[in-house]
């Protein structure tokens, strides 16, 4: 295989089904669930779960509400995604060819790798698109990278990018996309973090228990790779940059698939301020770089339904940072210091 001299680009993100369809929902659930490192249970214990109990259910639920999601261009997340890659490449020019793929659907790791071997390209930079690590979703990722390239004959140079979150330009984007929703005009701003399994948590620190760590005020010493620590970083990190008070703003977790995951959980809190008398809130969610299902329609539509139900006026959600031109720079910097 001869190389070509130039520097393949994956930009992987977690995935959306490929229609709104209940077909195409429960085949996206059905992959994505049957990760085991998104559901960490023993292997027959996890295809009995999944497979008979939470796509089944899930996925006519989950199609009503991607049909909420879609647009004319399809999933925000695929069209964004496409964005960034099309605005990269006129960045990074001819030395490097931009992929996206997704973790589970299309485009898929397999098909895109597949692409790049063919390629004979000189360096591979694959690009997590996930602020924090977590086992579920940039070691995933990367498994299934590496699970591809171990098939090649000729493995090229690899380079992964890590968790991004606390890279200060990463900082000063998303604090500029908040400030443009002018956070001083609500009586709250509520960041929300896509909730984790608590027991990914134990696993990244056995010895800590996660319900008394210290990472809810300062960053531990065992907190490089563990996602509870890291997104209340990127709470300190946004709420410094900006200038908040403390007592004007909250952290939170949604999209929780059970009761033992990591607190407090989005929702719940939204009913807590609105009973507390808290009529306007922003709500701000740093784990996302794309819009996609859990910004744009369980934060702007589900979640706001409930605070104004609960006695709340207003919610409103900061748009991700999707291709907004300072986020571009941010992923340039990352590849070129890869």
């Amino acid at each position: 295989m001869m190389t070509s001299g130039k520097t393949a680009v994956i930009l992987i993100n977690i995935g959306t089904p490929d229609s709104p369809s209940v077909k195409d929902v429960r085949n996206y659930l059905s992959e994505f669930l049957n990760d085991p490192r998104v559901i960490d249970l023993p292997w027959l214990l996890r295809k009995i779960v999944v497979n008979l109990v939470i796509v089944p259910f899930r996925a006519p639920k989950s199609a009503k509400l991607y049909k909420l999601l879609w647009t004319g261009k399809g999933s925000p997340l695929n069209f964004h995604s496409n964005s960034v890659r099309d605005k990269l490449q006129e960045q990074l020019g001819d030395s490097y060819t931009i992929f996206v793929a997704m973790r589970y659907a299309n485009p898929n790791i397999r098909e895109v790798t597949e692409q790049i071997r063919k390629m004979g390209v000189s360096k591979l930079i694959v690009v997590p698109m996930f602020p924090h690590y977590a086992s579920s979703s940039t070691g995933s990722a990367k498994e299934a990278v590496m699970d591809q390239l171990k098939k090649w004959n000729v493995i090229p140079e690899v380079k992964f990018v890590g968790q991004f979150y606390h890279h200060p330009k990463f900082i000063e984007t998303f604090a500029e996309q908040i400030k443009a929703c002018h956070p001083e005009k609500y009586d709250h701003v509520l960041f929300s973090y896509h909730g984790l399994p608590i027991s990914h948590m134990a696993r990244i620190h056995p010895k800590i228990d996660c319900g008394n760590c210290s990472c809810t005020g300062q960053f531990p010493i065992h907190g490089e790779f563990c996602y509870k620590a890291t997104t209340y970083e990127t709470t300190r990190l946004l709420t410094a940059k900006l200038d908040l008070p403390e007592g004007s703003f909250s952290h939170s977790y949604q999209s929780r698939l059970s009761d033992k995951w990591l607190k407090p959980y989005t929702d719940k809190l939204l009913k807590q301020k609105a009973e507390e008398g808290i009529k306007n809130i922003l709500v701000v969610s740093p784990a996302f770089v794309a819009d996609c299902l859990e910004t744009t329609v369980e934060l702007g539509i589900d979640y706001k339904n409930q605070f104004i139900a609960a006695g709340g006026e207003n919610l409103d959600y900061v748009e991700s940072l999707n291709d907004l031109p300072a986020w571009i720079d941010v992923l340039k910097n990352l590849i070129k210091n890869a």
